[in-house]
C-alpha cells in the first residue's frame, strides 16, 4: 500500500510538472514590439525672474442664490443677456408666502382695532382719574391694557416686514448692472437655500487671481505692476498687485495675489488662464522642467508620460504639472531633466508593452 502510494505521488509530481512547463512557455510573451519616439526633457532656466500662473476674474462678479425653498416659476434671462440694476432674474413660486401675508394683513387689522379701544378706553380713563372719578387701580388696569395692545400692534407690523423680506428672496433681482454668466436653473426646477442660481459679472474690468511660492511672497509688494500673458490669446497685458495675502493656511502652502487688468481692447474673458511675470529675481535656481502637452497622459485627475524602461518596455510615470507654456507644460516633480520620455507610438501604449526606438 505504501509503495503505491509512492507510485501515486511521483506521477502527480510529473504531471504538475509537466503543467508548469506549459505555463511557462504559454507566458513567454511572442508580441511584436511597438515602435515608438522618444525626446529628451527640455529644460528652461533662461528667465531670472518670477512667473507664476494665474486666472482672470470680473472685479465685481456675484453668484445669486435664495434663502427659501420652492419650485422656480420663471427664469427671465438667458446666458450673455444684459441686464440693469434691480432687473428681475428669477420668479420662486411663492403661495405660502401668499398665505402668510394675508393671515399677517389679517393680524394687524386685528390688533389695530383692539389698540383702537384700547387707547380710546386709556384716554377716558385718564380724564376721569384727572378728575377724581377713577380709582388708582382703574387707571393702572386701563393702562396695561393699552400699553399690551400697542405691543401687539407693533409685532404684527414686525411680521409683516418678515414676510416682505422673504418675498425678496421669492424674486431674485440684479444687485448690478452687467451681463448673465450662468444659468443654473430652468422652470420647474427646485430652488434651494444658498445653491447658486444665476450669476452675474461687470464686463471691461477684470483681475487676475494668481498663486506665489512660500518662498517668492517676501518679495511681492501691493501696487508692484507686472506682465500678464494672456495664454489663450497670446498677448501680455499690464496689472498691478492690488492685494497680497499674508496667509497660506487654506492654499496648500501657496499665497494668494490679486491683480487689476489695466483697460485693453485684448478679448479677454473670466476664467482664461495667464502666467504673472513678477519684475523680482527668483529666488530658487532649479530649471524648469517642460515636455509637450500632446504627450501627456491623462486618467482622471491624473497626468503622466510614459518613459523608456531598461528592459525596453513602456513604463508609464505619473506626475505633478504646474503652468502651461504654449504647447508646452512644466513638470513639477517626476520627471528629471537628464531622462527621455515617449512622444508618439506606433501602436497602443501601456505599462509593460514591448517598444523599439526609432
Amino acid at each position: 500500500m505504501k509503495k503505491t502510494y509512492t507510485i501515486l505521488t511521483f506521477s502527480l509530481a510529473l504531471l504538475f510538472a509537466s503543467c508548469g512547463s506549459e505555463d511557462q512557455k504559454a507566458a513567454v510573451d511572442n508580441t511584436p514590439a511597438i515602435a515608438v519616439k522618444t525626446s529628451q526633457v527640455e529644460a528652461n532656466g533662461n528667465s531670472p525672474f518670477l512667473s507664476v500662473s494665474g486666472k482672470i476674474q470680473a472685479s465685481n462678479s456675484a453668484d445669486l442664490s435664495t434663502r427659501m425653498m420652492g419650485y422656480v416659476n420663471k427664469v427671465h434671462v438667458n446666458v450673455g443677456d444684459k441686464v440693469r440694476k434691480g432687473q428681475l432674474l428669477v420668479s420662486i413660486n411663492n403661495a405660502d408666502l401668499q398665505a402668510k401675508r394675508a393671515q399677517v394683513n389679517a393680524g394687524i387689522t386685528e390688533a389695530t382695532a383692539a389698540f383702537n379701544s384700547a387707547q380710546k378706553d386709556y384716554n377716558r380713563f385718564k380724564n376721569l382719574f384727572a378728575e377724581q372719578s377713577a380709582s388708582q387701580k382703574e387707571m393702572d388696569d386701563m393702562t396695561a391694557n393699552f400699553e399690551m395692545a400697542k405691543a401687539r400692534l407693533e409685532s404684527a407690523n414686525q411680521m409683516k416686514n418678515e414676510i416682505n423680506a422673504q418675498f425678496t428672496y421669492s424674486n431674485i433681482t440684479a444687485p448690478f448692472s452687467g451681463t448673465i454668466t450662468s444659468k443654473n436653473v430652468e422652470a420647474g426646477n427646485m430652488a434651494n437655500p444658498g445653491a447658486p442660481l444665476i450669476s452675474i459679472e461687470t464686463p471691461g474690468h477684470f483681475e487676475v487671481m494668481a498663486m506665489v511660492p512660500e518662498s517668492e511672497i517676501s518679495e511681492i509688494k501691493k501696487g508692484t505692476t507686472v506682465d500678464v500673458l494672456v495664454k489663450s490669446i497670446n498677448q501680455t497685458i499690464k496689472g498691478k498687485v492690488t492685494e497680497v495675502s499674508t496667509s497660506a493656511k487654506n492654499t496648500g502652502g501657496q499665497y494668494l495675489v490679486k491683480i487689476n487688468l489695466d483697460k485693453t481692447d485684448a478679448k479677454i474673458l473670466s476664467g482664461m488662464f495667464t502666467t504673472v511675470q513678477f519684475p523680482v529675481e527668483r529666488k530658487a535656481k532649479s530649471e524648469m522642467v517642460l515636455v509637450p502637452t500632446a504627450a501627456i497622459i491623462t486618467n482622471g485627475q491624473l497626468s503622466g508620460v510614459y518613459t523608456v524602461s531598461q528592459s525596453n518596455t513602456a513604463l508609464l510615470r505619473w506626475l505633478r504639472l504646474g503652468r502651461t507654456f504654449g504647447d508646452q507644460v512644466e513638470v513639477l516633480s517626476g520627471l528629471n531633466a537628464d531622462e527621455a520620455y515617449i512622444v508618439s507610438a506606433e501602436g497602443k501604449l501601456y505599462n509593460g508593452a514591448k517598444i523599439s526606438v526609432q
